[in-house]
C-alpha cells in the first residue's frame, strides 16, 4: 500500500522514514512515530488512515488508545509524588490506603504494588466492561481481594488492575485522580498529547482501535499460540476488552484506567520520555528531578523467573518496565512501557533519547517482529 508519510525528520534519520513507510507493506493502517534526542525532536512522522475504508487520513494530532503504554505515565505520576517526599516506595500501602490491608495484604509495600508483586492481577468477582469505569467499585474490590499468590514472592502482570492501585494511592494523597494529577504535573506543562481520561474537547481527533480480526491484510499464523499460565485469563479476560467495540467507545475514553486506556500520539509519548531521558526536563520545563528518576527506576523484579501471568521474562522498576531483549534499544538502563498490539514509549538516559510509537491496528501475528522494534533499530542505526 503506497502511503504518503508526513511530518519532519532531521538529516541523518532518513532510514527511519523508510522503515516507517515499509510497515504499510504489511498491515499497518494509521500510525505515528517520534524521537526526541537531547531535548530536540529529530523525528516526528505520521501516515495512513483512521478507518479501514481509507477515507479519513491520519492527522498530525490524531490520538489513539495506547493500552499499557499508559502504565509508564502512571508510574511517572507516582514518581513525581515520591520526588516531592509525599510518597515513599518503601512504605506500606495501608499507610495511604488503610482498607487495602484486608486478606493479609497489610505488609505489601508501594514498591511491590507498582512492580506487579501484590498478587492482584485480577479480582474474583465476575466483571463486565462497565465495571472498569466505576472507580469506587474497582478499588473496593481490589482492597478486599485475596492475593493470587503471596505478595512479594513473585511477579505477575497486573494488566488492567494496575492502574487503580497507584491511582487510589495518588487520590488518597492529593485528593485528585491520577489522570488529573498526571495532566497537571507532566503532560500539561510539557504540552504533550497524552490523556488519561479524555476531555470531550479532544474526542474528535481520536482514532478507533482495530483488533487483529479487522486487519486490512489478513495474516496467517506460522506457529500455534503459546499456552498461557493459569493466571492469564484472570488478568486479561475478566472482563474481555474488545478493541473496536470497547476500547474505542466514548465511555472507555472518558474513564481513567491508568493501566490501559491512555489516549496519545507518538509525539506526546516521545516528548514525555524525552524529558525523562534528559534528566527530567525539556525546553526549560522540569517535571521531576534526575534523582527522582533514578529512584523510580530501581529494579524491583529482575526477570530471572517467568512472569506468573504472561509466562515471559519481564523486568520491572517501580511501575516502569525495564529493558529486556533490547525492546527499548541496546542500552540496558532504558525504561518505559509497551502496550498491547504494538504501541511503545521509552527513555534511554545513556543515549538521551525518548521514543514514542502509536498505531490503530493491533499486531496481527504475534510471531512477527513488532513494527516498533523495526523503527527502534532504525533509530539507533541513525544515531
Amino acid at each position: 500500500m503506497d502511503i504518503e508519510i508526513q511530518g519532519k525528520l532531521e538529516p541523518g534519520f532518513e532510514k527511519v522514514k523508510e522503515v516507517f513507510k515499509a510497515n504499510w507493506e504489511s498491515y499497518e493502517l494509521g500510525a505515528s512515530f517520534s524521537v526526541v534526542l537531547k531535548g530536540r525532536t529529530v523525528v516526528d512522522i505520521w501516515g495512513g488512515f483512521l478507518d479501514t475504508e481509507f477515507t479519513k487520513p491520519w492527522q498530525e494530532d490524531t490520538l489513539v488508545n495506547v493500552y499499557s503504554t499508559t502504565k509508564g505515565m502512571g508510574a511517572l505520576a507516582a514518581a513525581i509524588l515520591a520526588d516531592e517526599g509525599k510518597l515513599d516506595y518503601q512504605a506500606r500501602v495501608v499507610d495511604y490506603w488503610p482498607e487495602f490491608g484486608a486478606e493479609d495484604k497489610d505488609r505489601v509495600t508501594v514498591a511491590q504494588l507498582l512492580s506487579h508483586q501484590a498478587g492482584l492481577c485480577g479480582v474474583s468477582e465476575k466483571l463486565v466492561i462497565e465495571d472498569l469505569y466505576d472507580w469506587n467499585k474497582m478499588t473496593r474490590l481490589l482492597a478486599a481481594q485475596k492475593p493470587h499468590w503471596e505478595p512479594g514472592t513473585a511477579a505477575g502482570y497486573h494488566a488492567v488492575t494496575w492502574g487503580y492501585l497507584p491511582g487510589e494511592i495518588i487520590r488518597r494523597i492529593t485528593g485528585r485522580t491520577l489522570g488529573t494529577f498526571f495532566h497537571e504535573r507532566a503532560a500539561g506543562p510539557l504540552e504533550a498529547d497524552f490523556f488519561i481520561g479524555l476531555p470531550d474537547s479532544e474526542m474528535g481527533r481520536v482514532s478507533n482501535m482495530n483488533g487483529p480480526n479487522r486487519a486490512r491484510v489478513p495474516q496467517k499464523m506460522t506457529d500455534p499460540p503459546p499456552k498461557m499460565p493459569a493466571l492469564y485469563p484472570i488478568a486479561l479476560s475478566n472482563p474481555v476488552i474488545r478493541p473496536y467495540k470497547d476500547a474505542s467507545s466514548y465511555a472507555w475514553r472518558k474513564a481513567e484506567i491508568a493501566a490501559a486506556n491512555g489516549q496519545a500520539n507518538a509525539r506526546g509519548i516521545a516528548r514525555i520520555y524525552g524529558a525523562l531521558a534528559n534528566g527530567g526536563q525539556i525546553d526549560g520545563i522540569r517535571i521531576i528531578s534526575r534523582k527522582g528518576i533514578e529512584i523510580a527506576t530501581v529494579e524491583e523484579v529482575d526477570g530471572s523467573r517467568p512472569n506468573l501471568v504472561t509466562g515471559r521474562v519481564m523486568r520491572f522498576a517501580r511501575g516502569f518496565g525495564l529493558n529486556v531483549e533490547e525492546n527499548y534499544g541496546p542500552n540496558p538502563n532504558a525504561f518505559g512501557h509497551s502496550g498491547a498490539g504494538g504501541s511503545v514509549g521509552f527513555a534511554d538516559p545513556e543515549a538521551n533519547i525518548g521514543v514514542g510509537y502509536a498505531m490503530n491496528q493491533m499486531q496481527v501475528n504475534e510471531n512477527d517482529e513488532p513494527r516498533a522494534q523495526l523503527l527502534i533499530k532504525a533509530t539507533y542505526d541513525c544515531l
